[in-house]
Formats: C-alpha cells, structure tokens, sequence
C-alpha cells in the first residue's frame, strides 16, 4: 500500500471514528436530558402529592346527646342533627366566642362530614347514645391547607381564606394537642366528593377495575384467537393482507375515535346506559383489541418453524401442532402484549369522556351497570377543581395511577423472563 493511499485510509479512519463519537455523545446527552426531566417530573409530582396521604383532624369530647339526635326516643337517621353535635363540642373548647358571625367563622374550621363520621360512629355503636366520647374528626380543607404550609399565614387578611380570629384558634388548639395530621385513609375509602377533604378514589379505582374486568374478558380470548387465525390458518391473499394492515392502522387510531364509536354503537343504538363500566369496557377492548392481535402475532412469529415440522412428521394434527407446541412456547409474548394493553387502557380518559364517564359520580358502583367513573377521568376531574386543596389530591391520585401502570409492566417484563423459551 502506498503512502498516499495509507493517509487516506487513516484520515477516513480518523474521520468515522469522530462521528462516532460524535454521535454517541448526541445519544448521550439525550438521554441524560431525558433522565434530569423525568426525576424532575417525579420530584415536583412526589413534592405536591405526597401530603395528601395525610389530612388534618381535630380532637373533640362529643357528647351523643339523646336531645339532639334521639328527640323523641328513637334515633332518625335522616332527620337527626348529627352536625349539632360536633358544633357543640367545638364551641365548647371556646366558650368566648358569641354571635352569628364569630360562631360562623368557627363552624368552619370544621369539615361538613364531621357529621357523618358522628352518625357512622353512633350506628355501629348504640350504645354511645347519651355519653361523651373523644373524636377525631376531620377539619375543614383551609385548616388543612394551613397546616401543610399551602396558606401563608402572614399575608394580609384580605389576601387569604382564614381569617385572624381563625388563625387564633387554629393556634389554640394546635397548643393543647388537639389538632394533628393523621393518615388520610379516606383518601382510598371515599368516593368523589365537592369538598377536597372528604374525596377519595375509591370509586374510580371500583369503575377501572370492572372496565379492565371487562376488557380483558373480552379482548383477550378474541384478540388470541384472531392472531392463531392470521398466523397458522388464514390463506394468503388479498383478503388477508387488508386484514393486517387495517389491524396495524387500528393500532395507530387516536383513542377518541374509538370513543366516538362506542357513543354511536354502544349508547346510541344499543341504548346501554350512560357512564357504565360496561360501556367503558366494551370501548377499551376495541382499543386494546388490535394491541394484543398484534403483540401475539409476533409471539407465534417467533416459535421455531422446526417445532411445527417436527409435530407434523410424528403424526400430529394442525390444530394439535397449533395448541400443544405453538401456544405454550408463544404464550409469555401473547400474555406480555395482554398486560401493555391493560395498562394502556387504564390510562386512557379521552374515550371515556365521550360515553359519558366524565360525570360527577359519589357512590361507589356496585356492578357493570352502575354510574361510575375511571381514575384517569377522576384526575381530569380534580385538575380542573378551582379549589386549591384539590391539586394534591390530583397529584396524589397520578402517584396512584402510575404504581399501578409501573406494577402491570414490571408482571410483563418478570413474566416473560420466567416463561420465555431459548432455543
């Protein structure tokens, strides 16, 4: 090789090997720019959702007087005047204070389901009829923005919800240890609600779970055996082939499409109830449909043809070659895309927004048919709450729904590793 040829050689060298560089500097960067936004993401997410695992309660003596609640002898559940009695036991730990507007004001560092705790307490225990028991009942959502440092006590009166006589008895009671922060289990056993202390996620995590119930019931069994049909018995034709590519364009449809053809199919025509996770589970399985088609045609793809040859020359049956050998070696790939579209769908809330899923729902549904709504709706919901106490709720219930999606992909990936066959 000559001198001339040998420099040009190097420099050609030289000049690959800076690109490479270059180009691996270029994934690097990128990457670590991805992993800064994402910790950040998390960090802020984490920072503001966090505290509402935990809600501000107040210790009260609450006397079950039987004048208030059992007038005439008998408890009335539905007439009884069980707010009265946190009232009382409040303004008994500030006798001072007189007149409407003061007693107003002192009312409110209370939360409006004080009374419902009370009934709750006096049906599972009769007894406490006529007695006086220490309460913890929850305080209002301002109380409670206050004492996770959300509200500036410093600013101006006019500035913020609670007002200097609030402030006093705020102090007061945090003085004498009667006000405290305490885990918010009504947080996962609540339904909605309009005020941001007495929400919770029970309802929409009830809602996801009957649609995924019924996504899966349906999505799956169709989705497999559509897949064993195109890959080991379908002909090769025209047919087919539109076949598969209106599969891999369904694939790539915005999910509002499929929500405005469950509104059209499903509650127009077939007239099934509004807000149902019926509903919403018949629109997540056709969402969720070309997914797994897809996901289990590339697990059938993979078993060796040599299994399927060696099943045909020991005698053995299509169907027996298909469901002995192809299905269990494929059957941790068909499982694997089974669970991403899960997770896909139970992230979805533009589909859901269309069949009515959107609504304001309390009660916690009771079967398929019920109103319900999904957790991806019920954050939609609470961002778009113009009450501050709301936001973490918010972020607290994108916490939840991300374990969720984070645990259904980790069983796919320790799935596949436990079942996947190496040949």
């Amino acid at each position: 090789m000559s001198e001339s040829t040998r420099k040009k050689v190097s420099a050609g060298l030289a000049r690959r090997r800076r690109k490479e560089r270059v180009f691996r500097m270029t994934g690097l960067l990128a990457t670590t720019v991805g992993i800064v936004f994402l910790v950040v993401f998390f960090v802020d997410l984490i920072g503001k959702g966090s505290s509402a695992f935990r809600q501000t309660f107040v210790n009260l003596e609450v006397n079950f007087d039987a004048a208030i609640v059992a007038p005439d002898g008998s408890v009335d559940l539905q007439y009884a005047d069980f707010d009265a009695l946190a009232r009382n036991a409040l303004r008994g730990l500030f006798p001072e204070v007189s007149g409407r507007g003061p007693l107003r004001e002192l009312n409110q560092l209370l939360s409006v389901g004080a009374g419902y705790q009370l009934r709750d307490m006096l049906v599972e225990n009769p007894d406490l009829l006529g007695m006086t028991q220490s309460v913890w009942l929850p305080a209002s959502s301002n109380v409670d923005m206050l004492q996770k440092g959300n509200i500036d006590a410093s600013i101006d009166a006019s500035l913020r919800t609670i007002s200097d006589a609030q402030l006093a008895w705020i102090d007061a009671l945090q003085r004498t240890g009667r006000l405290e922060l305490h885990w918010n289990r009504a947080f996962f056993t609540n339904g909605d609600s309009r005020e941001p202390e007495l929400a919770g996620i029970r309802g929409a995590l009830v809602g996801s779970f009957y649609m995924l119930l019924v996504t899966l019931v349906l999505a799956l069994p169709i989705g497999v055996a559509a897949a064993i049909y195109l890959e080991e018995f379908a002909p090769r034709n025209r047919w087919s082939d539109l076949i598969e590519v209106n599969i891999n364009n369904l694939a790539a449809v915005p999910s509002i499409v499929f929500g405005l053809l469950g509104l059209a199919v499903f509650i127009n025509w077939a007239a099934l109830p509004r807000s149902a996770p019926l509903v919403g589970g018949l629109v997540l399985s056709l969402l969720t449909l070309p997914v797994i088609i897809i996901a289990s045609r590339a697990a059938i793809k993979a078993v060796p043809p040599s299994i399927r040859n060696a099943a045909l020359g020991l005698g053995a049956s299509r169907m027996q070659v298909v469901f002995h050998h192809v299905m269990p070696l494929s059957l941790p790939g068909m499982l694997t895309g089974a669970i991403i579209g899960m997770s896909r769908a139970l992230g979805e809330s533009a589909p859901l927004l269309m069949i009515g899923m959107v609504a304001f729902i309390v009660d916690v549904p009771a079967g398929l048919s019920d109103p319900a709504t999904a957790l991806p709706v019920q954050i939609y919901l609470w961002a778009d709450s113009p009450e501050r106490a709301f936001a973490e709720r918010t972020s607290a219930a994108i916490m939840v729904l991300l374990g969720f999606l984070m645990l259904m992909n980790l069983v796919a990936v320790v799935l596949r590793k436990r079942m996947e066959q190496k040949w």
